[in-house]
């Protein structure tokens, strides 16, 4: 069943409003005040999409009345009717109030329903593209193009092949189940450690998808409260809950047509997973505090970086969800599993950060990407985009090198090296004396002398080692 859109019919004759509701009737779910105080109750109940006023009303007029909902309620579309001619000072308010469409009476149904429909097609185009207070007044094909523009921008930025990785990475089979599974509508669930780039391939699956159009929202499910998660996601009316200071459009709402992903679903509580369920079994969601459901379209991605299956047999998670969310199941190995990544991830992280931090550094040394290439990385590639952060602004020259990664990496009381079987012998050793160098030259201050000293090396063997490894001051 297709989600009607809500239009609110403010007029104080019942015969206009039943003329209009009959007219509509097909295209929108029509609700109807008789005065602005009646108007301004409904709206502070329902999530309303489009208003048609009249202009002539007792107690405040039309457009003051839009006036109002501008700057309390910015999101429904504004419309106006009026029988009668107007003077300047109206016109002006007209333009104050943001209205879409001036509409004269006698007005014809045929009329009315197409620029009914140039309304609805006005508040998506503005959600979808997540503007929700530009100028109502911009024609629908300005705001078309203007979204089209961008869905194309997304859909280059977020492709699988901007997931970077080797070619003989082991990541490369989890991406090509995603680009299977993109143009399918079922819910796919991602696991994988934190810092994996479930995020990330979650935004690949969407702008690879038919829903490349509409919206992608995020939510981390394991920051918020049951009460909260709930508003976030399902949305919620002005007064629902304390603190709930004013409406909310549901991120389920805000998605509609598109994707969203919900990450650290493992999270969730018991009792909120019931509530979810219901959402995606039924299609619907209910506002806190709100008196309608309103069915939305949604597909959903997944993520969790625990075994959902070893939840499911303790208790902790729902089977019925599980199965709900799981429709297909993807997994991101670990940085660890993939060291060939490490070295085009930090090019590309670092030519990232080197263009945010306005410095010239051309590249890492050999030792230095030897001993990033060594590390483990339990935080993945989130630990490793922090590291090169470090080292960048650290430095004061065009090249990374060993003396600026961090000494839990190169020291002692370090990281174990990557396991002997990814790396061989000669890696392992070049890895081990890169990393003594380096250790050793920032405890000494680079005092080539006492360094030589304590490695037992001549000078000429310790600076031919320091060539070979490309180890030089960062200053």
């Amino acid at each position: 069943m297709t989600k009607l859109p809500i239009i609110l019919v403010v007029d104080d004759e019942r015969q206009s409003q039943e003329a209009i509701r009959r007219v509509l009737s097909d295209e929108c779910q029509v609700l109807t005040a008789s005065s602005a105080a009646e108007a301004e109750a409904v709206l502070a109940q329902e999530m309303v999409h489009a208003i048609l006023c009249d202009q002539r009303m007792p107690g405040q007029a039309g457009v003051d009345f839009l006036k109002t909902v501008r700057q309390r309620w910015p999101d429904p579309v504004r419309m106006i009717i009026s029988g009668y001619s107007e003077s300047d000072d109206i016109i002006a308010g007209v333009n104050e109030a943001g209205i879409f469409r001036y509409i004269t009476k006698p007005w014809l149904p045929d009329d009315l329903v197409g620029i009914v429909r140039d309304a609805i097609a006005t508040w998506r185009l503005q959600h979808d593209s997540g503007q929700a207070a530009v100028d109502l007044k911009v024609a629908p094909v300005v705001l078309e193009r203007r979204a089209a523009r961008r869905t194309e921008a997304l859909k280059r930025a977020h492709h699988f092949d901007a997931i970077i990785r080797a070619a003989d990475s082991p990541l490369a089979e989890a991406i090509g189940l995603g680009e299977r599974v993109a143009e399918f509508d079922i819910s796919v669930l991602i696991t994988g450690e934190s810092g994996t780039g479930k995020e990330l391939l979650a935004r690949a699956i969407h702008y690879g998808s038919p829903r490349a159009t509409k919206p992608f929202v995020v939510e981390n499910c394991g920051a918020l409260p049951d009460q909260l998660l709930e508003s976030e996601l399902f949305g919620c009316k002005k007064g629902a809950f304390t603190g709930a200071y004013e409406d909310r459009i549901g991120l389920f709402e805000q998605a509609d047509g598109g994707t969203i992903f919900l990450d650290e679903i493992g999270e969730t509580s018991p009792a909120f997973q019931v509530k979810l369920l219901r959402v995606l079994q039924e299609g619907e969601i209910r506002p806190l505090g709100a008196r309608l459901t309103r069915k939305v379209d949604v597909r959903v991605i997944a993520a969790t970086n625990r075994n959902l299956e070893d939840e499911v047999r303790a208790g902790t998670f729902r089977r019925d969800l599980f199965y709900r969310l799981a429709a297909f199941p993807i997994h991101l190995p670990a940085l660890r599993e993939r060291p060939m990544d490490v070295a085009v991830l930090a090019e590309r992280l670092l030519a990232e950060t080197r263009k945010g931090f306005g410095k010239p550094i051309r590249g890492f040394t050999p030792g230095a990407m030897a001993v990033l290439a060594a590390h483990d990385w339990p935080g993945n590639v989130r630990e490793l985009q922090n590291e090169i952060q470090r080292m960048v602004a650290l430095s004061n020259g065009d090249r990374l090198g060993v003396e600026l990664i961090s000494p839990r990496l190169r020291g002692r009381g370090g990281a174990d090296p990557a396991p002997a079987e990814r790396r061989s012998l000669k890696e392992q050793v070049e890895a081990l004396e890169a990393r003594i160098l380096g250790e050793t030259l920032a405890r000494h201050r680079w005092n080539i002398t006492r360094v030589a000293e304590e490695l037992g090396l001549s000078r000429v063997g310790l600076r031919a080692k320091l060539a070979r490894y490309g180890l030089e001051p960062a200053g």
